[in-house]
């Protein structure tokens, strides 16, 4: 999973790179221009004690999310727009991470002289919409073109582009980003391939100060209920940041004393899985336990594809436990003799949490 953080300048996108990755990026050293940083965060996941508890084994490896600072702004707010390789790199993100800044401080002037949430998202929103109105356009200028000399073979499917094409862009100019025009499917799926910004999930983390905390639930509702298309976390990044340099114990001490109930990472991720439809599933091999994340509803043949190709190209069939009959059985040998431990072929979909070995032939 990878994901992009965006946000107007003086919005705290680095602070909450730092925060969600434990890293110690300077704002100041990241401006336009300069190269992105990518840092990975582990998945804590609290079944992961539980079964290092039951296989003991030498090497724990949880799920990974990459997140991505990338330097630079919508243009007209202080930054350089959505163009080269900022553009290329919000592409090829599986979902974008808006930073909007709540909090005050004339030590970080904002770009506007003024907060106002719903008019940074606003902002922005039309930035990606104008990167995408771009990239619709030359398409269907090459489809006229094609048009004309095409085959009546090949006519039907480049009509039925170009008209998708140009519904979709006649719902951008009236400001509905595709997340939110309601689009079949299959034309989701012939839309695929543009990468299109404002078709991306979107996950909006609200950059509160200290003194809004007690609010942050609040203020995660507001938003939430004027954009339900999106994900909204709310939490002070640059104290998320700073306890993340800290040791667990200590960290968690801290929280408990400001009545933070859990680490900003592992809500991000938690939403994030969610916008995303993501599970995830685990293996036991050469005495590594391993967390894999997958999309809900994929095959089981696949799911071996993500571990090795292999796997997916030789599929016999998978043993398969869930977690909470593997936590109360203790053991495989346990659930086995329950009848808990199951054999499944090629149909089989993978659910969440569950135990998984592959068994296949090449």
């Amino acid at each position: 999973m990878k994901i992009a953080i965006i946000g107007i300048s003086g919005s705290g996108k680095t602070t909450v790179f730092n925060a969600l990755t434990g890293g110690r990026v300077e704002p100041a050293s990241h401006g336009p221009g300069l190269a992105p940083k990518t840092g990975v965060a582990k998945v804590a996941d609290r079944r992961l004690p539980v079964l290092h508890g039951i296989f003991q084994p030498k090497k724990v490896v949880p799920a990974e999310v990459a997140y991505i600072d990338i330097a630079g702004s919508p243009k007209g707010r202080g930054g350089e727009g959505l163009g080269g390789e900022l553009l290329n790199l919000l592409t090829t993100a599986d979902a974008l991470l808006q930073v909007v800044r709540t909090f005050a401080g004339d030590s970080i002037p904002h770009p506007e002289g003024s907060i106002d949430a719903q008019r940074d998202m606003l902002a922005l929103d039309l930035e990606l919409a104008i990167s995408d109105l771009a990239i619709m356009e030359r398409r269907l200028e090459k489809l006229e073109t094609g048009l004309k000399g095409a085959r009546v073979t090949e006519r039907e499917a480049l009509l039925k582009e170009q008209l998708l094409l140009q519904k979709v862009r006649s719902e951008l100019e009236r400001d509905v980003p595709i997340r939110r025009q309601g689009l079949a499917p299959e034309e989701l799926k012939m839309l695929s391939n543009y990468q299109f910004l404002t078709a991306k999930p979107m996950l909006v983390v609200l950059n509160v100060g200290e003194d809004q905390i007690a609010q942050a639930s609040q203020m995660e509702r507001e938003i939430g209920a004027l954009y339900p298309q999106f994900a909204v976390a709310a939490f002070c990044a640059r104290l998320e940041a700073e306890l993340g340099q800290l040791a667990d114990a200590e960290a968690a001490e801290f929280r408990e004393s400001m009545g933070l109930s859990a680490a900003a990472l592992n809500r991000v991720v938690e939403l994030s899985y969610g916008l995303l439809g993501l599970i995830s599933f685990f293996t036991t091999a050469s005495a590594e336990l391993k967390a894999w994340t997958i999309p809900a509803g994929t095959p089981a043949p696949r799911a071996a594809g993500k571990v090795h190709t292999d796997m997916e190209r030789g599929f016999i069939r998978a043993e398969v436990v869930g977690f909470t009959d593997l936590e109360s059985c203790g053991s495989l040998g346990e659930a086995r003799r329950r009848g808990l431990l199951r054999t499944e072929g090629k149909s089989y979909v993978i659910q969440d949490g569950e135990v998984v070995t592959f068994l296949f032939n090449v």
